[in-house]
């Protein structure tokens, strides 16, 4: 088998407009995640962000990848309808997202969803608590029963998202909120994963159980190599039937 191909995908804006976060991050996020998963070598890694041209996700970029990556924060809106619609496709098509903290309210993400995708939050420099609650899922291989994040931004419930196929993580807060932080969804041919951690001024993307989580992700998003089923709209149109029919009535209109 080939190597997993995956694209990281960044907004890139925190990192150069605010000195702050260059300096846990001088690269971008993106760049820290992509170290992070390079360091598999099942892994076949690039790099994408808003100001490309078409943001760096070209239909040909897309076609070339098997998990996409999204990490957005403060520039939601500026991502080109057109591209979220290019990305929702390919998605139902087979390709794997990994949703990131605040992409969550990603368009891409609502669109996949189909709610508002909102939840409670506040910065204070809280710890958090990972627990596993599906221990014996892949993107839980190799991990305790539980991490923490010694500073992190609190996401609370209610978190506004269809109930999750199946819960991988569930995070406590030092100020007591609670929140569904690894959560996994099909939409079509294509898995979803969402996964909680990663405040642009924290530096969590270089824990080594963050970078662990999202390879393990990767790679439980990635198509596999059962039969290649074509997506329902390519499917709808009518079709010759695999046994013999009767002959239609002559005297019978067809409806349809």
């Amino acid at each position: 088998m080939g190597k997993i191909r995956v694209t990281v995908w960044n907004e890139y804006r925190h990192e150069r407009e605010h000195d702050a976060v260059a300096a846990i991050y001088p690269h971008g996020i993106h760049e820290a995640i992509a170290a992070g998963l390079r360091e598999h070598p099942d892994l076949q890694v690039r790099t994408a962000t808003l100001d490309e041209p078409e943001h760096g996700l070209t239909q040909a970029v897309l076609d070339e990848t098997d998990v996409l990556t999204w990490w957005g924060h403060k520039a939601h809106g500026e991502v080109s309808d057109e591209v979220v619609a290019r990305v929702q496709r390919r998605v139902l098509a087979g390709m794997g997202l990994i949703a990131l903290h605040s992409g969550h309210h990603s368009k891409i993400f609502k669109k996949l969803m189909g709610t508002t995708c909102s939840l409670r939050w506040r910065e204070a420099d809280e710890r958090e608590r990972v627990w596993v609650v599906s221990p014996g899922h892949p993107i839980a291989a190799g991990l305790d029963a539980h991490f923490e994040i010694q500073e992190a931004e609190m996401y609370g419930e209610f978190f506004d998202v269809p109930a999750p196929d199946e819960l991988v993580f569930v995070s406590w807060f030092q100020g007591g909120n609670v929140f569904r932080s690894g959560a996994c969804w099909r939409r079509g041919n294509g898995k979803i994963f969402y996964f909680r951690p990663g405040h642009e001024t924290y530096p969590i993307y270089y824990m080594p159980v963050v970078r662990q989580v999202l390879a393990n992700a990767v790679r439980w998003a990635a198509p596999t190599n059962g039969p290649a089923f074509p997506y329902l709209a390519d499917a709808i149109n009518e079709t010759e039937p695999l046994e013999p029919l009767p002959e239609k009535r002559g005297d019978r209109e067809r409806v349809g």
